[in-house]
């Protein structure tokens, strides 16, 4: 399984998909919907898909000594990768934005989603989002990408906008606490996030792995 990562690191991915990784250092913006550096990942993860379809990645990987199983595992695998380091990155925003800079004026004032764990756990679910829609979708025909990666944007968005919105909501200030403040409610909302990742990723595996066994290349 180690050999089938490092093709889809050093043969199907686009070098995109590793740029967009820095889109993670959103989470530094204020007055910014800083969930959209989640998004910004996917999308060079989808251009990725997009480059490695044209070189007919997916027939090669399936002509090599390996389940078909395993070319799903592969494409899955690699697509985590590149969303923990995305995670990586916004949690060494995050930290410094709950420590060194606790008292910025940009920050303390912001009236749009405060970098904290809650942030953490809407960004694990976009990544969850990512992998049920899009990475599910595409295994349907291992070939079209355009229609479930549209899907993939309009419920994307739409997570964002309500995760963004839910600190305006009388009563649900507390999901927007800056700094360490109510931190165990910040630790229960990211391992909440945390948890629908791994039940969406898993859930799109087993389906992927099906569809593709269906699928005559």
């Amino acid at each position: 399984m180690r050999n089938i990562l490092r093709k889809e690191m050093k043969l199907s991915a686009s070098l995109l998909s590793y740029l967009f990784i820095l889109f993670g250092f959103m989470f530094f913006l204020p007055g910014y919907p800083i969930l959209c550096g989640a998004f910004f990942v996917t999308l060079g993860l989808f251009q990725g898909f997009q480059y490695a379809r044209e070189a007919n990645d997916i027939v090669f990987s399936a002509l090599l000594p390996i389940r078909k199983k395993d070319v799903v595992k592969g494409k899955y695998l690699f697509v985590c990768f590149i969303e923990i380091c995305g995670l990586v990155l916004m949690l060494f925003a995050t930290l410094i934005r709950m420590t060194v800079l606790s008292d910025a004026v940009a920050y303390t004032s912001n009236a749009m989603m405060n970098a904290n764990l809650f942030a953490l756990g809407g960004a694990f679910l976009i990544f969850g989002l990512f992998n049920l829609i899009f990475l599910g979708g595409f295994f349907k025909t291992a070939y079209k990408i355009g229609k479930p990666f549209v899907t993939y944007i309009i419920v994307g968005f739409l997570t964002i906008g309500v995760l963004e919105a839910l600190h305006h909501i009388p009563g649900l200030e507390a999901v927007n606490s800056f700094g360490f403040d109510r931190l165990g409610l910040q630790l229960l909302l990211l391992l909440a996030g945390l948890a629908a990742f791994l039940i969406l990723t898993l859930l799109s595996y087993g389906s992927a792995c099906r569809n593709f066994e269906k699928i005559d290349l």
